[in-house]
């Protein structure tokens, strides 16, 4: 039997076990979002320091061949993938991106002429998206990079 005093309290304690599911829920679906965020801002970033590595070095090679600002270009990639040697994956993933490269060469060239020039951020999201859809994860995960902690050795 429960007395009217027992029930207010009890609708007090459900009141309180409501507000706290209600709190962890906004609570997760901040971090959840905050994470998404933190992801894009990264990727942001790396897109915008690699393109403008990239496009440093295809300048570079300003009035030297095409083919040397590509490859200066698709160094700039492999550089900072760290890779030094070449597989499958890497293969296609640097053919995929020598359309950026040439989109961006063809920019440097264009001067005021625009109608012609490919779109280098079309080109990029198309890499972007090819690569997506090819390996199942975002290009710009590649950068992820663990980076190891070394124990301190003090000398005897």
């Amino acid at each position: 039997m429960s007395t009217p005093t027992q029930e207010f309290l009890d609708q007090l304690k459900a009141a309180a076990v409501s507000a706290n599911e209600a709190e962890n829920a906004l609570r997760k679906h901040m971090a959840e979002e905050l994470a998404r965020l933190e992801r894009q801002r990264a990727f942001a970033y790396r897109r915008l320091n690699l393109m403008n590595e990239v496009v440093k070095a295809a300048a570079s090679a300003q009035g030297e061949s095409e083919e040397t600002a590509l490859a200066r270009g698709l160094g700039v990639l492999r550089t900072e993938l760290g890779w030094t040697s070449e597989n499958d994956t890497r293969k296609a993933t640097l053919e995929r991106f020598e359309r950026v490269v040439r989109a961006v060469i063809a920019g440097l060239c264009a001067g005021e002429k625009t109608e012609s020039v490919p779109d280098v951020a079309q080109e990029l999201s198309g890499f972007e998206a090819w690569y997506e859809s090819t390996f199942g994860k975002p290009f710009w995960m590649l950068f992820d990079q663990q980076i190891e902690e070394i124990p301190l050795v003090e000398p005897c």
